[in-house]
């Protein structure tokens, strides 16, 4: 099945790594099979808990307040409780995905709706929430390694990972739309709250730190991977931010962004000997523009074209960015990347 499982990439890199002339197919074999029943680092609870998380710090970052937080917080945990109860069970991937993405939104807007009749609060704010608690379901890690398969002209891999990315994105990109439409809330963009400074960039790097942490160790990453990917994706995030606030178009800061997380990673990762990909992928992934890809979902089945052609725009250079600042930094330190031979 196509999953993500850092704890056994980096099982396999350490085989591929300490393979002698002289090894048997059977010695090797072995080894895969050993590397195959390894079961997962953490349990179904801790797993949907750890999506919650980087979901409800992706609602900060994208300019949502403590409602907002709080209901992506709980959508996300549902949906990946539903999404990885289904997937153990080998229940169709996509199938699977759309089944996930409206739980997570009918969950939030259960909790917006319980708010509203408890405490009278509004919900005609809450669009960072809702499309922050499906973004559990962005396949950033499919999504940048294609990337990389591509800039380094490994077509057969690129391809086929970005055709997954694109078809997981679309199932969970209608479901995300079906409720919109049939409940009316909108998934248009927020204004940034207005906060002093140094409480937007402590919050910001709070944000960062917790939405990367989830993320790798919902990908079933060890945690000392998680706790790296987790300090470097702080840094990084933290100063593409600022560094577009400071008038800088997003591109930009994402390639500079990215570039700092490959260049940390080629010092951290050999040091915690780690795969540098444990550390570097999931340190970006909080950048991928998933509520931009699903904006463009929305737009599109709304027929509004003109939003739906600005996010999209948007969502595919960003993610083009991403992988540009990761290969320059693989160019910059790997003689294997830097050179064809």
């Amino acid at each position: 099945t196509v999953a993500v499982d850092a704890h056994r990439l980096a099982e396999l890199t350490d085989l591929t790594n300490a393979l002698r002339p002289g090894a048997t197919v059977d010695e090797v074999n072995r080894e895969v099979d050993r590397i195959e029943a390894i079961p997962p680092l953490h349990g179904p609870l801790a797993n949907a808990l750890f999506a919650a998380m980087a979901c409800g710090a992706f609602a900060f970052l994208n300019n949502g307040g403590v409602v907002e937080v709080v209901g992506a917080f709980l959508g996300a945990g549902a949906g990946q409780a539903l999404r990885r109860y289904f997937l153990h069970r080998r229940f169709n991937q996509f199938a699977v995905t759309m089944m996930a993405a409206a739980v997570a939104c009918l969950v939030y807007l259960g909790f917006v709706t319980a708010l509203e009749v408890w405490a009278g609060e509004t919900a005609a704010s809450h669009q960072a929430g809702f499309i922050s608690a499906v973004l559990f379901l962005v396949p950033g890690f499919a999504l940048v390694t294609a990337a990389l398969d591509l800039a380094k002209m490994d077509f057969s891999a690129g391809v086929a990972r970005s055709v997954y990315a694109l078809i997981i994105l679309t199932s969970a990109g209608l479901s995300v739309w079906a409720v919109a439409w049939a409940t009316g809330m909108s998934s248009d963009p927020l204004a940034a709250p207005a906060l002093p400074l140094w409480a937007i960039v402590l919050l910001r790097a709070v944000a960062s730190f917790l939405g990367v942490l989830g993320f790798a160790l919902m990908f079933n990453s060890t945690w000392r991977m998680a706790f790296a990917a987790a300090a470097i994706g702080m840094v990084a995030n933290v100063l593409r931010l600022q560094v577009a606030d400071a008038g800088a178009a997003m591109q930009a800061a994402t390639v500079l962004a990215t570039l700092v997380v490959g260049l940390l990673a080629a010092v951290v990762a050999p040091r915690l000997r780690i795969p540098r990909i444990t550390v570097s992928v999931p340190a970006v992934v909080i950048m991928v523009p998933g509520a931009a890809v699903y904006r463009t979902l929305v737009g599109l089945n709304n027929g509004d074209v003109e939003a739906a052609v600005q996010s999209g725009v948007q969502g595919v250079f960003v993610t083009i960015c991403i992988a540009i600042g990761l290969a320059g930094a693989r160019i910059l330190t790997d003689r294997a990347w830097a050179y064809e031979r």
